[in-house]
């Protein structure tokens, strides 16, 4: 594997040691109104530099709980702190930048369909303010690594499945995120891109990023000895 194709991804900030765990979850539950709990007594940690699959049956909560982790949902009960802090104690307005360490695909892609494949990809550097003149080399080197040097300048209708959730990857990678989340991240794609796709989950993690893949694809899982976190009726279990 080629390791140039990673210095997009490896100039990670020094975090202070004291931070064992990036996450913690401690008997957290969710439910939507009035109905039942979708998620029950979640208790686990997410330590930093690790890398874990999330998987079980569907409907069990996987997406859910990627959410809860994306702080884009916020839990009925438990103890959710991220980044040594409290949520239940951050601002609003604090929320954003919390998640500008996190990056996230979702398996709907949410790729915008008036900009180019480049223009998505680049999206979160042009949101912060960044000068195009220091990541352009960047967000090509990756498009080409993940297959798509060729279709940068394709708008997103244009692209196959398999390609869309390929942009959404590397849109997810290109701002170098400490936790990387990924919603059936090789769920559109051929397994030889999909092994390419894991070796480049797994190339970030050894730079430093926690990585939590949730899938159904038991392939995928039987490669990599792995932390296994299999969620089944809104309970967690986890072997590692």
């Amino acid at each position: 594997m080629d390791r140039r194709a990673f210095h997009v991804v490896k100039r990670h900030s020094q975090r202070s040691n004291r931070i064992v765990a990036l996450i913690h979850f401690e008997n957290v539950g969710l439910r939507y109104g009035m109905g039942p709990e979708i998620l029950r007594d979640l208790t686990f940690d997410i330590p930093r530099k690790s890398f874990q699959f999330l998987t079980g049956p569907s409907g069990a909560g996987k997406t859910t709980l990627l959410r809860l982790l994306f702080l884009s949902l916020q839990p009925t009960r438990g103890l959710i702190r991220m980044f040594d802090r409290d949520i239940a104690s951050i601002s609003r307005t604090e929320f954003p930048m919390l998640r500008r360490r996190v990056g996230i695909v979702f398996q709907d892609f949410r790729l915008l369909d008036h900009l180019t494949t480049y223009e998505n990809v680049a999206l979160p550097l042009r949101v912060r303010g960044k000068d195009e003149s220091t990541y352009r080399s960047d967000v090509l080197e990756l498009l080409k690594w993940v297959g798509l040097g060729e279709r940068l300048n394709v708008l997103p209708p244009v692209l196959s499945g398999g390609e869309k959730q390929r942009a959404a990857i590397a849109r997810a990678l290109i701002d170098r995120p400490e936790i990387l989340l990924a919603d059936e991240p090789t769920g559109n794609v051929d397994p030889p891109m999909a092994r390419r796709l894991l070796n480049l989950f797994l190339e970030l993690n050894r730079l430093g990023t926690a990585v939590i893949i949730a899938t159904h694809d038991l392939s995928l899982m039987d490669q990599v000895e792995a932390r296994r976190m299999i969620l089944s009726q809104g309970r967690l279990d986890i072997y590692d």
